[in-house]
C-alpha cells in the first residue's frame, strides 16, 4: 500500500511539473523581413536556447512559467533583448526584427569556433570588417580596409598589391597567416601564400572579413601558427537584388562589377557574380645587377588586370538544414614580388569547386581547387639571362627567347657554356580539401568534434619544383573543442585539442585552453595556443633558376662532410590577456597583451655552400648534386633551414568612442618587441659563426597606431584616418630596406642606405605617416556615387620592398542596386 501512495505521488508530482511548463518560439528577421537563419535565441538565467532555422523559426520547449529575458543575436546585427512571460500549457510567441550592428560589442562572429558567438565571449583578439564597411568603400580593392584594423601589418606594393601580416615575421613571400573564404582555404597550393588579388570573389559578394590575431590552429589546420583572416560571403536569401557598380581611378584604373541573388522558392535560392578590372602600376623599375651593373627589368609590363565570376546554388533539403554548391574563377595579369625579386604574372587562373552541407548539429564540407599558369616568370632571373647572351654577341632575337631558360657563361674570347637557368614558372597543381564536424551543447557545455583531409598536388611541369610526375602530400587533422559556460558567475572555460597528421612530419598536437571572466560591461579572458607551420612544398621541393634555389626536404651534405638537417615544422607558444568591454556608454575598448615563443623557425633563402674555402654541397639528401640538378657543382645552394628560437611580445589597444548614433572615433596602438639571444648559435641563420639581426627578419615595426573618424547620417557617409608607421628594417631574401648599419660589430657598414646592396637597391626603412578617407552619398536607395582616396596628401613613404613610393591613389565608384524583391513577402513562411 506505501508503495503505492508513493508512486501515486510521483505520478502526481509529474503531471504538476508538466502543466508548470510553456513553450516559446517564434520568428527572427532582419529590418527588411527577410529571415535570419542561426539567430542564436536564448534564455540566459535557465540555459535553455535554440538556432533558428532556415526560416528564422526556433522553439524552446519545456520553459519552467514564469517572468523571462529573451536573448537575440546574430552575425553583423544588435543583440535584442525581450521581456516575456511563460504561461503554463502555453506557447508564449517571441518574434524579433534585428537592426545592424552599430557598436564593436553587438557583434557576433563566425569564425573564431565555427560557429555564431558574441565578439564579448570570444576567447581571442577579432577585427571585423563588416558589410557597411565595405559597401562605403568605393574601391574594388577593399584588401585596404585591413589597414584600419588594430594589430594588423598592413603593406602596399603598388596600385593593385596589398598585404597583411599578423604579429611579426613578415617577408616577400609571406605565408605566416592562413587565410579562407566561406570555409575554403584561400592560398596557393606549392607556395601556401594567400590567393590576394587571384580570389574568386567580388566586392559586392562579401558580408564581412574577420581576422583573428594569434594561434587559431585547433580548429583550423596547420598555418593558423600566427593569425587567420576569413572572408564570408552573403545569403542569397538575405541579400536578394542586383548591383551593378562601375569604377575609374587614376593609374588608368577600371573596374565593372555585377551581382545578382534571388529566392526561387522556399527550397531554392542562388547569387553569381561577375568583376573586371584594370590599371597600370606606378612607374617604377626595380633594377637588375650583373657584377655591379644595373640593368632595367626586361620586358616590363606594368599594366595589370583580373577577371573573375563565380555562383552558388542554395537548397534546403529540409527546414533545418541547407546543400550549397559554389563555383569560382579567376585570372589574373599583375606584377609580384618575392623574396628573389619580382614576377612577371601572366594568365594565372585559379579555379574552385565547392558543396557544403549546414545543419543545426552536422558540417560537411568538400571542394577542390586548380591552379594553372604557362607564361609566369621571374623578371630578375630572366634579365639576367637576357643580359649574358647580349654581353657575349648573339642577337637581340635570340637573347630574347633564350632568357626564359638559359644563361651564357664566357669560358675565353668567344667561348662559353651555357647553364639552365630556368625564370619560366609554370603551374598545373590541384588541391582536394574535406571536412566534417559535429556540434552540440547541453545546457551550459558545448561540443565541437571535427576532422580534416587535405590532399596537395603540386605540379610545376619541372620549372620551379623537383617534381617530375608531380608532388603528392596527404594531411590528416582531427579535433575537439569543449567550452564550459557559467552565466550566473560570469566564468566560462574552453579547452580544445587537435592531433595533426602530415605525410612527411607524422603527428603533432596543437592544444588551446581560455577562461573568461564577465564583469560589468566587458570580459577579461586568458589564454594559451600553441601553432605550428608544416613548410610548404615550395620550402621542401623547390628548384628555381636551375637550382641556384633548392627545396630543403631532404638535407644537404657539404664538401667537408657537414650535414645541414632537413627541414622540421615551425612551432610557436602564444599566451595572451585581454579585455572587452564599455568603459562608459560612449567608450569602448579591446585591448590585448602577447607572449610568443616561436621554435625550429624556418629561415628566409640562405646559401648553405662556402665555395671560397672549396665546401661545396656534395649530395642533396642521399643523391650527388649533379644528379638532382644536371650540371650543378653545388658552388651556389640557396635553401631554407630551421633556426632557434625567438621570444615575442606585443600590447594591441583598440578604442571606439560613439559621440552619437552617427558619429564615431577610432584609435588604435600596437607594439611588438623581441629578444633575440645573440649568444645562441642556434640562431646563427646562414651559418658563418655569428648572430646578426638580418638573420632572423621580424620586419615589423616596434609602434604603429592610427586615429580614425567615421559619419554616417542621413544620405552621406564618410570616414577619414591617419596612419602612423615606426620606420624599421626590413630584409626578405635579396631585398634590403634598411638604415646604413654595421651588423656584426667589425666597424664596416654591411648595410649601406641609399645604395646597392648585394644584388639590390637599398631605398632606406619603411614606414611613415599617410592619411586616407573615403566618402559617398546616396542619391536614392538605389543610387550612390562613393569617392575613395589614399594618401590624401602625397607623402613620400615607401610601404614595401621592391616597390615604388606611394603616391596619392583616386577612386570613383557608381553603384545602383536593384531589389524587386524588398517589399514581397517572405517566401519560406
Amino acid at each position: 500500500m506505501k508503495k503505492l501512495l508513493l508512486l501515486l505521488t510521483l505520478i502526481g508530482s509529474f503531471v504538476v511539473n508538466a502543466q508548470e511548463m510553456g513553450t516559446v518560439s517564434g520568428l527572427i528577421t532582419d529590418a527588411d523581413g527577410m529571415p535570419l537563419s542561426g539567430a542564436t535565441v536564448s534564455i540566459k538565467i535557465l540555459d535553455k536556447g535554440a538556432m533558428t532555422d532556415f526560416d528564422g523559426r526556433y522553439t524552446i520547449e519545456n520553459v519552467q512559467v514564469g517572468s523571462y529575458n529573451v536573448a537575440v543575436s546574430y552575425i553583423g546585427y544588435e543583440t535584442t533583448t525581450k521581456s516575456i512571460l511563460v504561461v503554463s500549457g502555453q506557447t508564449t510567441q517571441v518574434d524579433a526584427s534585428l537592426k545592424g550592428s552599430d557598436t564593436v560589442l553587438d557583434e557576433v562572429i563566425l569564425t573564431a569556433n565555427k560557429q555564431p558567438q558574441k565578439i564579448t565571449d570570444v576567447p581571442a583578439t577579432v577585427n571585423v570588417i563588416r558589410a557597411v564597411d565595405i559597401q562605403e568603400f568605393p574601391s574594388f580593392n577593399i584588401g585596404e580596409l585591413a589597414a584600419r584594423q588594430k594589430g594588423v601589418d598592413f603593406v602596399r606594393s603598388g596600385v593593385l598589391g596589398t598585404g597583411i601580416n599578423i604579429r611579426g615575421f613578415n617577408s616577400a613571400f609571406n605565408s605566416k597567416n592562413l587565410q579562407v573564404t566561406d570555409d575554403r582555404l584561400s592560398t596557393l597550393i606549392a607556395t601556401g601564400l594567400p590567393l590576394g588579388s587571384f580570389s574568386t570573389i567580388t566586392k559586392d559578394d562579401i558580408e564581412r572579413v574577420e581576422i583573428l590575431l594569434g594561434p587559431n590552429g585547433t580548429l583550423y589546420g596547420p598555418n593558423a601558427h600566427n593569425g587567420l583572416v576569413s572572408t564570408i560571403t552573403k545569403d542569397p536569401r538575405k541579400s536578394e537584388g542586383t548591383t551593378f557598380a562601375i569604377g575609374a581611378g587614376n593609374q588608368n584604373v577600371l573596374t565593372a562589377r555585377l551581382r545578382h541573388a534571388q529566392i526561387i522558392d522556399d527550397k531554392f535560392a542562388y547569387k553569381f557574380h561577375f568583376e573586371r578590372s584594370q590599371g597600370t602600376e606606378f612607374d617604377y623599375v626595380d633594377s637588375v645587377y650583373v657584377g655591379t651593373t644595373a640593368y632595367k627589368e626586361l620586358d616590363l609590363d606594368r599594366d595589370f588586370d583580373s577577371q573573375k565570376y563565380g555562383a552558388s546554388l542554395f537548397y534546403k533539403p529540409t527546414k533545418g538544414s541547407e546543400l550549397i554548391g559554389y563555383y569560382g574563377h579567376s585570372n589574373s595579369n599583375n606584377i609580384g614580388v618575392t623574396s628573389a625579386g619580382r614576377n612577371q604574372i601572366k594568365d594565372w587562373s585559379i579555379d574552385v569547386a565547392q558543396v557544403k552541407f549546414v545543419s543545426k548539429n552536422f558540417f560537411a564540407n568538400t571542394y577542390y581547387t586548380w591552379s594553372n599558369t604557362e607564361d609566369t616568370y621571374a623578371i630578375n632571373q630572366r634579365t639576367q639571362n637576357y643580359v649574358s647572351f647580349i654581353n657575349n654577341g648573339f642577337s637581340e632575337q635570340e637573347a630574347r627567347e633564350r632568357s626564359f631558360s638559359e644563361q651564357w657563361f664566357p669560358t675565353g674570347p668567344g667561348t662559353g657554356i651555357v647553364l639552365q637557368r630556368g625564370a619560366l614558372f609554370k603551374d598545373d597543381s590541384r588541391r582536394f580539401n574535406a571536412e566534417g564536424q559535429y556540434n552540440n551543447n547541453w545546457d551550459a557545455f558545448f561540443l565541437t568534434l571535427g576532422a580534416q583531409y587535405q590532399r596537395d598536388m603540386a605540379d610545376s611541369k619541372g620549372t620551379y619544383l623537383l617534381d617530375e610526375g608531380g608532388i603528392d602530400l596527404d594531411q590528416t587533422g582531427v579535433y575537439a573543442q569543449m567550452e564550459y559556460k557559467l552565466e550566473e558567475t560570469g566564468w566560462g572555460f574552453l579547452a580544445g585539442g587537435r592531433l595533426d597528421n602530415h605525410d612527411l612530419y607524422g603527428s603533432n598536437f596543437i592544444p588551446k585552453l581560455a577562461i573568461t571572466k564577465k564583469v560589468n560591461n566587458g570580459t577579461f579572458r586568458i589564454t594559451y595556443g600553441k601553432g605550428i607551420a608544416v613548410p610548404s612544398i615550395l620550402n621542401l621541393k623547390g628548384k628555381l633558376f636551375g637550382g641556384l634555389v633548392l627545396g630543403n626536404g631532404e638535407g644537404f651534405t657539404l664538401t667537408d662532410g657537414t650535414k645541414i638537417p632537413k627541414l622540421d615544422v615551425e612551432t610557436i607558444n602564444s599566451y595572451e590577456i585581454g579585455y572587452k568591454g564599455k568603459l562608459s556608454d560612449k567608450l569602448f575598448i579591446d585591448t590585448n597583451a602577447y607572449y610568443n615563443r616561436s621554435d625550429n623557425f624556418i629561415s628566409p633563402l640562405v646559401n648553405v655552400a662556402d665555395a671560397a674555402n672549396g665546401n661545396n654541397v656534395t649530395f642533396v639528401g642521399d643523391k650527388p648534386i649533379g644528379e638532382v640538378v644536371e650540371g650543378s657543382n653545388g658552388a651556389f645552394v640557396l635553401t631554407y633551414l630551421n633556426f632557434g628560437n625567438v621570444d615575442t611580445y606585443g600590447v594591441d589597444v583598440g578604442l571606439n568612442y560613439y559621440f552619437d548614433d552617427s558619429f564615431r572615433a577610432v584609435f588604435n596602438y600596437s607594439y611588438f618587441g623581441r629578444n633575440l639571444d645573440k649568444e645562441d648559435l642556434a640562431n646563427d641563420g646562414n651559418l658563418d659563426g655569428k648572430v646578426l639581426e638580418s638573420e632572423l627578419p621580424i620586419n615589423t615595426p616596434n609602434n604603429k597606431f592610427s586615429l580614425g573618424f567615421h559619419y554616417n547620417k542621413g544620405n552621406f557617409y564618410g570616414a577619414i584616418y591617419g596612419r602612423y608607421v615606426q620606420k624599421y628594417d626590413f630584409f626578405s631574401g635579396i631585398n634590403i630596406a634598411a638604415e646604413t648599419q654595421d651588423l656584426d660589430g667589425d666597424g664596416v657598414n654591411e648595410i649601406v642606405e641609399n645604395a646597392r646592396n648585394g644584388r639590390t637597391w637599398n631605398y632606406g626603412q619603411l614606414g611613415g605617416f599617410t592619411v586616407d578617407a573615403n566618402a559617398g552619398y546616396n542619391f536614392s536607395d538605389s543610387l550612390s556615387l562613393g569617392v575613395s582616396i589614399t594618401n590624401l596628401f602625397n607623402a613620400e613613404v615607401r610601404e614595401f620592398v621592391a616597390s615604388p613610393v606611394i603616391s596619392t591613389l583616386i577612386s570613383f565608384e557608381l553603384k545602383y542596386n536593384i531589389n524587386f524583391f524588398k517589399n514581397k513577402s517572405v517566401a519560406t513562411n
